[in-house]
């Protein structure tokens, strides 16, 4: 969330759709994002489609007050319960956090075959073992990975000569 609060105009390209973490605020305080160094992820076009309609001018921050300073984390909270209700997620209220929203994002990245390496990159791990603990699987995801096994081995081709 503090990654989300910290996010200015400047900090986009989305001309070639690159979004670079630079910084996190957490309670008015500015710091390093996760892992303690920026880095640069690359956006899906949707987002990028999203990001210039929601484009504003009330300052440098992509989501801000409407005197332009950035929000404070009890500020996302409606928003977020707004979007998950229009999304037709029923939780109670509450259950759902911006921080689990972290984890679906790993977790999805996960199911779609990313490599561990990739989504530590994109979230900003320090570490694989924290990796691992975002990337949830589905029991979909390990049933499919199971039925792997009956499936032949490929046998190896013959070296041309």
């Amino acid at each position: 969330l503090g990654e989300l609060i910290g996010l200015q105009w400047a900090d986009l390209d989305l001309q070639r759709g690159k979004l670079n973490v630079r910084r996190t605020i957490w309670r008015d305080v500015v710091g390093l994002p996760k892992g303690g160094r920026e880095r640069t992820v690359d956006l899906p076009t949707s987002t990028v489609e999203a990001l210039k309609a929601h484009r504003h001018l009330c300052g440098p921050y992509v989501f801000c007050q409407t005197d332009g300073r950035p929000l404070t984390a009890g500020m996302t909270k409606h928003p977020l319960l707004r979007a998950l209700r229009r999304a037709g997620v029923s939780r109670p209220e509450g259950s759902i956090g911006w921080h689990d929203l972290r984890h679906t994002y790993g977790s999805h990245l996960a199911m779609r075959g990313v490599a561990l390496k990739v989504i530590q990159e994109l979230m900003g791990h320090a570490t694989i073992e924290m990796t691992m603990r975002y990337a949830h699987l589905s029991p979909e995801a390990r049933e499919s990975a199971v039925q792997e096994l009956d499936r032949p081995i490929p046998q190896p081709r013959a070296a041309l000569g």
